[in-house]
């Protein structure tokens, strides 16, 4: 496990306390917690960006097609 030290603003850092005693949580359980989130929401955004670039654009704009048709069909609450 590795030590990481950061400068946050006052604020910033007694907000990010406030949020960690809020969910019972120590303050590096809570950075653990909000860095896996960041992390994977980065892995899924370079997957998608990788399929991306090696689809057929054309396939993928017919699913989109498909998809509002779908939407449009849909009924309205």
């Amino acid at each position: 496990m590795s030590t990481l030290t950061i400068r946050l603003p006052d604020d910033t850092a007694q907000r990010l306390k406030s949020l960690a005693q809020s969910r019972g949580l120590s303050m590096n359980k809570l950075v653990e917690q909000l860095s896996a989130h960041a992390l994977a929401a980065w892995d899924t955004e370079n997957h998608f960006r990788a399929m991306a670039a090696t689809g057929d654009m054309h396939k993928a704009l017919a699913i989109l097609d498909r998809l509002d048709g779908v939407d449009q069909q849909a009924p309205t609450h």
